[in-house]
C-alpha cells in the first residue's frame, strides 16, 4: 500500500530550474532513505541523488554535482529534488525511490536494486 508520487516535471530551457517533489503515503519517511533516479531515451536508468533518513547525508552522481540538491520534509512526507542549471543531457523521466534505513548506506546509495518502493516517474525535458 506504499505509494510514491512524483510531480513538478515539465519542459524548460537550458539553464532553467525545476523542483521535483515526491509525496509518500503509507510510509514513515523518517525511517527511509530516499533516492532519485532517471532514465533518458535510449539509456539505462541511472542514479541521480540520495538522502539519508535523517537528512544529514547526501549523495550525488558526478553529472549533477553542484547543480542538483536533494532534501526532505519528514513532517509532510515529501522529498524534493531541486534542479538548477539544467542541460539537455538532464532530459529524462525522473523517479523517486525509498529504501529502509537498515539497508541503505553511502556505499549502496546508487544501487537501484536496494530500493523497495518506486514512483511512476515525472518527465523533465530541457530544450536547446
Amino acid at each position: 500500500q506504499v505509494q510514491l508520487v512524483e510531480s513538478g516535471g515539465g519542459l524548460v530551457q537550458i539553464g532553467d530550474s525545476l523542483r521535483l517533489s515526491c509525496a509518500a503515503s503509507c510510509l514513515t519517511l523518517s525511517s527511509f532513505a530516499m533516492g532519485w533516479f532517471r532514465q533518458a531515451p535510449g539509456r539505462e536508468r541511472e542514479f541521480v541523488a540520495a538522502l539519508s533518513w535523517g537528512g544529514g547525508i547526501t549523495n550525488y552522481a558526478d553529472s549533477v554535482k553542484g547543480r542538483f540538491t536533494v532534501s526532505r520534509d519528514n513532517a509532510k512526507n515529501i522529498v524534493y529534488l531541486q534542479m538548477n542549471s539544467l542541460k539537455p543531457e538532464d532530459t529524462a523521466v525522473y523517479y523517486c525511490a525509498a529504501v529502509h534505513r537498515s539497508i541503505w548506506s553511502d556505499a549502496t546509495a546508487g544501487s537501484e536494486g536496494k530500493y523497495a518502493y518506486w514512483g511512476q516517474g515525472s518527465q523533465v525535458t530541457v530544450s536547446s
